[in-house]
This record gives C-alpha cells, sequence and structure tokens, in this order.
C-alpha cells in the first residue's frame, strides 16, 4: 500500500510538468529582443507551444484582416492551418484577438501569454494588430521563412503592456525617381507594419516621372510615366493597382498618405500638356537628378483645373486623412507666386475633405489650421515660421532620418549631401527636442524617407532602409527614457537571423555587435 501511494504521488508530480499533453519548457519573456522596445513586460518563466490544432479567434469582425494577416504570416513556416473563428473567450491551443476600450491610448495593446493560450488586446484594430507584431517577434526568427522548418515553435509567456508615443510613425518611399512594382511596394509595407509604423507617405510625382493613372488627362501616364532617371522604361499604377496598395496597407494599419509634389518637381507634367507651361508648348522629358528648374505656371487658370482633377481622382482613392502637396524645391517660382500658389492649393484640398501636408518651406504661405509642415532641411527657418502660425511639424530631419542618405564613404548606393547617417546616428536622437524652442506638444511623429536617385530595385530599397527603419521605428514608439543605443544595438544584432531569413539585403553596420 505503501508503495502504491508512492508511486500515484509520483505520477502526480510528473502530471504537473505536463499542460495540455505539452512538455513545460522554461522561457524568459525578459530576453526577447523586441523592436521597438515595449512600455512594459512582466515574465511568467514558462512557455506556450504553438501546434497544428492552434487556432486564431476574433471576438469582433473588425479584426478579421488582422486574423487573414497573422494567418499568412504563421503558415508558411510551421505547415499548420491556423483555422480563423469567432469566439468571446480563448480556449486552449487558441490565439484570441479582441478589443478592449479600457486601455489608455489609441493602436495601444496588451499582450498575454500562458501555457494554455495567448490573447492579445487592442484598445482599437491597429493595436490588437501591433500586438500580433510583437508575438511574431517573440517567435523563432525561422517565422519569416517560406519553407516549412521542423523545429518548436514557442513563446515565452507573461504579459506585455505597450502603447506608441507618437500617433505618427512612418517612412516614405519615393517611386518617381525609379519605379517601383506594386510587389516590391507592398514588400517595402510589410516592413513598415513589422516594427509598428503606420504611415506610408507615397511620393507619386517628380521631374523624372508621373506615377498614378488619372482618367481626366490620361498623357500624365502615357507621357509623364515614360521614363525615369537614367532613362529606364518607368511605369505608373493603375488606379485599379493603386486601390490594391492602399487596401494591402489597411489591412496592416497602415495609412497611405499621397504626395502630388507641385509648384516645383513638375517637368513630368509639363513635358504631358504644353497648356501648363507659358508658351502652350510641352517640355522634354527629363531623366536627370537636379532639382528646382520646373514650375507651373501659376498666374493661368488651366494650371488650378488641372490640380483641381488631379487631386480629386487622388482623393478618391485615398481614404487617409491626409494629402501631401510637396512645395519644396522651387528655386524658378518668384516668391510672391509661390505663396499664392500654396495659399490656393492648400484651399483645393481642404475642399476635398483632406488635411494638408507639405514640407516646411510651405510656411513662406499662409497655412491653414490643422496644415502639417514636414521639416527636412538643414536649416530651421521654415519650420520656424510653421510653429510660428501653429502648425504642427512632421520631423524628418535628413542629417538623420533621410534612409538614402549614405551609411559612410564607402556605401555603394545613396547620397550625402547631408553628410553620413550611420546606424546610430539614425538611432540617437529625440524628434521632441531636435529644433531648438520646440516641445513635444509641436510634432506628431516621424517620418523616414527613401528617395529614390539611385535606388532601383528591392535589393538596393532592403540595403538602405535597412537596419536604420527598426531604429527609426523604435523613435517613434518607445518611451524616450527606454531608448539607449548600447542596449539598442544589442537588440538590433538579435535581428539578424530575422532579417537573413526574410532574405533581406541588409548593411552590417561596423556599429552593431552582429553575431554572425
Amino acid at each position: 500500500m505503501h508503495y502504491l501511494k508512492k508511486t500515484l504521488l509520483l505520477l502526480g508530480i510528473a502530471t504537473t510538468s505536463l499542460v495540455g499533453c505539452k512538455e513545460r519548457v522554461s522561457m524568459d519573456l525578459n530576453k526577447s529582443s523586441i523592436i521597438p522596445i515595449p512600455n512594459e513586460i512582466k515574465a511568467d518563466g514558462f512557455s506556450f507551444k504553438i501546434t497544428s490544432a492552434t487556432e486564431i479567434v476574433v471576438s469582433d469582425a473588425s479584426l478579421m484582416n488582422t486574423a487573414k494577416v497573422l494567418q499568412g504570416l504563421l503558415q508558411p513556416a510551421t505547415g499548420f492551418p491556423f483555422t480563423i473563428v469567432e469566439g468571446n473567450s480563448a480556449s486552449s491551443d487558441q490565439i484570441f484577438l479582441t478589443l478592449n476600450s479600457s486601455l489608455t491610448k489609441a493602436d495601444g495593446y496588451q499582450l498575454k501569454i500562458t501555457e494554455d493560450h495567448i490573447t492579445v488586446e487592442g484598445k482599437d484594430v491597429g493595436g490588437v494588430f501591433y500586438g500580433t507584431q510583437t508575438l511574431r517577434q517573440l517567435l523563432p526568427a525561422a517565422i519569416e521563412k517560406n519553407v516549412i522548418q521542423t523545429i518548436d515553435w514557442r513563446v515565452a509567456t507573461g504579459t506585455i503592456k505597450d502603447a506608441p508615443r507618437f500617433e505618427y510613425r512612418g517612412a516614405m518611399l519615393d517611386v518617381a525617381r525609379h519605379f517601383f512594382t506594386v510587389e516590391e511596394v507592398k514588400h517595402f509595407i510589410d516592413y513598415l507594419a513589422m516594427y509598428k509604423m503606420n504611415y506610408f507617405h507615397i511620393h507619386l510625382t517628380d521631374d523624372q516621372g508621373w506615377r498614378l493613372e488619372i482618367k481626366s488627362w490620361p498623357k500624365l501616364t502615357e507621357i509623364g510615366a515614360s521614363t525615369e532617371v537614367g532613362g529606364g522604361e518607368g511605369g505608373f499604377y493603375t488606379q485599379e493597382q493603386y486601390t490594391d496598395i492602399v487596401k494591402y496597407a489597411a489591412a496592416r494599419n497602415i495609412t497611405v498618405v499621397p504626395e502630388f509634389d507641385m509648384p516645383g518637381h513638375t517637368n513630368s507634367a509639363l513635358a504631358s500638356y504644353g497648356e501648363l507651361n507659358p508658351d502652350n508648348k510641352p517640355k522634354d522629358l527629363y531623366t536627370g537628378t537636379n532639382v528646382g528648374f520646373s514650375t507651373f505656371t501659376v498666374d493661368k487658370e488651366i494650371t488650378y483645373k488641372f490640380i483641381e482633377d488631379v487631386v480629386k481622382e487622388m482623393v478618391a482613392l485615398s481614404p487617409g486623412k491626409y494629402f501631401h502637396i510637396g512645395g519644396d524645391e522651387t528655386h524658378v517660382t518668384k516668391k510672391k507666386d509661390y505663396i499664392n500658389f500654396i495659399n490656393r492649393a492648400q484651399e483645393i484640398i481642404a475642399s476635398h475633405g483632406k488635411q494638408v501636408v507639405g514640407w516646411a518651406d510651405i510656411a513662406e504661405a499662409k497655412l491653414q489650421p490643422n496644415t502639417v509642415a514636414q521639416f527636412w532641411k538643414v536649416k530651421t527657418h521654415s519650420a520656424k515660421l510653421a510653429l510660428k502660425q501653429g502648425a504642427k511639424l512632421l520631423m524628418s530631419p535628413a542629417a538623420k532620418a533621410y534612409m538614402d542618405i549614405q551609411y559612410d564613404k564607402d556605401s555603394p548606393i545613396g547620397l550625402h549631401w547631408a553628410g553620413y547617417t550611420e546606424v546610430d546616428d539614425a538611432y540617437n536622437w529625440d524628434p521632441a527636442t531636435y529644433l531648438p524652442n520646440m516641445d513635444i506638444d509641436d510634432i506628431i511623429g516621424i517620418e523616414a524617407p527613401l528617395w529614390a536617385e539611385t535606388v532601383k530595385d528591392l535589393k538596393d530599397i532592403q540595403y538602405l532602409t535597412f537596419p536604420r527603419l527598426p531604429g527609426y521605428a523604435e523613435i517613434g514608439w518607445s518611451k524616450r527614457s527606454q531608448q539607449d543605443w548600447e542596449t539598442y544595438k544589442v537588440r538590433l544584432a538579435d535581428q539578424q537571423d530575422r532579417f537573413e531569413a526574410m532574405g533581406l539585403n541588409y548593411y552590417q553596420s561596423p556599429k552593431v555587435p552582429w553575431k554572425k
């Protein structure tokens, strides 16, 4: 009898080491290398194992797109189905996506991982999506591969509470200097989503090319889209393709900000329609990289008819609240004409219900309420003018945030007119204090532009984007008190396996302690 009791006791102890017939494995959530670093992490010391039986449960129909994106992320490397079902609570072997209005900040989330199930709670749909992206980084880097990996898919248990520092966390891609396909643009959007960025600014028009179909002015794509820097064949997006990009971004909680640059950077339009020029003759197409030589004829009504038509079609395709009017480097536009033009352009945008964003040069004009000035220049004059008018700033200082700036003198692509920007330089600055006499309430956030004078394909995009992009994401998301280069560079180095699993052509900066 004594022997029987001892046997039963041992069996009981063995049983407690299993959870739902799964082996109990210790893991420390505090050792995870998440970028951007979350506000709070509390570790429980064990792990949840994802299996072929794991389901994704949504509590609300509004979360279905997020569930599908998560399913699409998890399926290829695991080979598991991740069936999506509706429900009001989490059961064993489930990833439960739900809304929680009691969370304090937009885009905020709480991720609870137990040995039995995972719960992702969001203040809103965006918060739930960002919770899933944190879950993504807690999984082995092999989750990024597109072929089945026979490994244990475990996640450390504990709770993460998180919310963003800034409302606007974005990046820009210039598709005008060199044209990029829809699939290449979607890859860029994926990079933003992975690191919780929520705005994608697409620079659609410039001297070298017009990239969006405008049905009321068809020569813009027949002629203006036919080339690019260096004389390549260029290209453009049909309205259906552009809508596909917008929807793809929206499913990843990213808002597209279209840019129609004016009154300068307009040679592709001037080459398409002669009536936009003073002599009514079309300009020659342009494939160089110099700037500041082109301008709309600002005293002709046809110019504003053209702008009205273009804006009307762009706005119909772009549900986000922002519309970017460019406004920089108009060297041949007289100052008085420039001011009158920007004032009128703002009125056109506002009449279509959109909020104007422009490069900070537009502060020379009278800015309408809610206009956002994007700071980029080395000199701060325009930003000061914008702040005096009560405008908010979007911070993109070229010396820190431009991803097309070379890392160093040996970088094979990129520019260096604003100096060089190594990975630590890109990380070590604060948008809220970058300019004198400014505080955090004066800015809406951060954007990292990628201009494409030297960028020809996806590999070039990747090289200049990585590993700087994760740092910009952390600047925009995490608490300033948590931002520290010495600890960040270690977390960045830990992303190396993920970069390689994704097949990224990333720059191996000597500033980062890479493991390989």
